[in-house]
């Protein structure tokens, strides 16, 4: 489909529903954690967390035969995935304008299951509580608390210049988010019967 051949790298909510209605061949890919897909997600997407891109980006580069629109939050962890497929040579990759917010603030259909909070909440989260922890522990138990404070102010101003964020990264691991899995030799071989379905585009 021309349509499909023209898609830009980032691909906005009312381009990515038109597509999904026309069933057009496209997968979405969503990067968040099992426990954020869990809770909300564009129904027929696959489950691929961030941090297991990586480990398994070969197997989608042989298994994916159509475009993917990559899918988090708002945007940023699927910035990353692209970066991660395109260095696997898997070209035919595009992040959803806004992530699963944007998409969700259009009125657009998803599936929900049981409500956690999203990875980008809990850092600011803990973040803010770490800030507070500092500054008042600073001021009225020992002053060099408040190097807490600075510490993760300096490690959010890393955050925002590199488009990482070391907390979350941490966060994904935890236990809360980890309640929910993800099967990737299932997601794969999903995605292969899949592919075998339908000729390359």
């Amino acid at each position: 489909m021309n349509d499909m051949q023209s898609l830009p790298g980032v691909v906005d909510v009312e381009t990515v529903a038109g597509l999904l209605r026309r069933q057009a061949p496209l997968k979405i890919i969503d990067v968040r954690t099992p426990a954020e897909w869990e809770s909300a997600h564009i129904p027929g997407s696959y489950n691929v967390p961030l941090d297991m891109l990586p480990e398994h980006r070969a197997e989608l580069r042989d298994t994916l035969r159509s475009p993917a629109i990559l899918v988090c939050r708002s945007g940023a962890r699927a910035r990353q995935a692209e970066q991660v497929l395109r260095e696997a040579d898997l070209p035919q990759v595009h992040v959803l304008d806004g992530g699963i917010s944007a998409w969700e603030a259009a009125g657009k259909p998803v599936n929900r299951g049981r409500q956690r909070w999203g990875l980008e909440r809990q850092v600011r989260g803990v973040a803010g509580t770490l800030v507070v922890f500092g500054a008042l522990g600073g001021t009225f138990v020992w002053q060099p608390l408040t190097y807490v404070s600075a510490f993760v102010g300096g490690g959010l101003a890393y955050s925002a210049l590199t488009d990482t964020c070391g907390m979350a990264m941490v966060l994904s691991k935890l236990p809360y988010n980890r309640a929910a899995t993800c099967d990737m030799r299932d997601v794969v071989r999903r995605l292969a019967a899949e592919g075998a379905a339908q000729p390359a585009s």
